[in-house]
């Protein structure tokens, strides 16, 4: 029991080592770049198998006119033109239309979901066609401040590399993160922002080591 303890608190420091050390590298990122909630659904959905560039100019094309009534309403050969950019506009056409179907169901009242267990909520969510883990998680936390931690590929390939035996998949990485940082919807927000900005800079599939705010402590150095 006793290695247990010291194995955990190992890992707890390993994590916040990590989170203090991006803070200091990138700040405080103010995440995510949207301007309402339905925005951030809107994101999370065209985000999947595409960089945040597509998205970007996906919704763009909306012309600061990106509502829920819009999306329902639009054909769906108009929407996929519009989202054409994020790629895969077929299938993300389809997601949106559902996806904005649940959000309606409450009125598209933000404080009505947060006012439901994030339990509750979240299986909702991943019942929604085109919604999985990461896209869920992201919604939860972004557009509903839930404390919920979104896991990406970024994430799995830090905590691969540095290394935290965290697990090798999405609940288990989730699980691992939730029980050693306690539920708090902005520094879970910052960190997994931290994590994504310092994939793109350093932690790229090919990795550069040099300049990276954890470069001497990643057991990657080291290879």
């Amino acid at each position: 029991m006793a290695k247990e303890a010291m194995k955990k608190q190992r890992m707890n420091n390993s994590l916040s080592e990590i989170y203090q050390a991006l803070f200091l590298h990138y700040g405080d990122l103010q995440w995510w770049p949207a301007k309402t909630p339905y925005e951030v659904m809107v994101g999370a959905i065209l985000t999947q198998n595409t960089a945040w560039t597509n998205v970007e100019k996906a919704i763009g094309q909306f012309e600061d006119d990106l509502t829920p009534e819009r999306i329902h309403h639009l054909p769906l050969e108009k929407l996929q033109d519009l989202i054409r950019p994020s790629g895969f506009y077929k299938q993300k056409s389809q997601y949106l239309k559902v996806l904005t179907e649940w959000f309606m169901s409450y009125d598209c009242d933000v404080k009505r979901i947060q006012n439901l267990p994030l339990s509750d909520v979240r299986k909702e969510l991943l019942g929604v066609h085109g919604v999985g883990n990461e896209t869920a998680d992201s919604i939860l936390l972004y557009a509903f401040h839930f404390p919920t931690f979104v896991v990406d590929a970024y994430t799995m390939r830090l905590f691969k590399r540095y290394p935290l035996d965290a697990g090798k998949t999405y609940v288990q990485v989730k699980k691992f993160i939730e029980s050693r940082i306690p539920a708090d919807v902005l520094v879970y927000n910052r960190f997994h922002a931290l994590i994504v900005q310092n994939g793109k800079e350093h932690c790229k599939k090919k990795a550069l080591c040099e300049g990276c705010p954890l470069e001497g402590s990643c057991k990657k150095c080291f290879d």
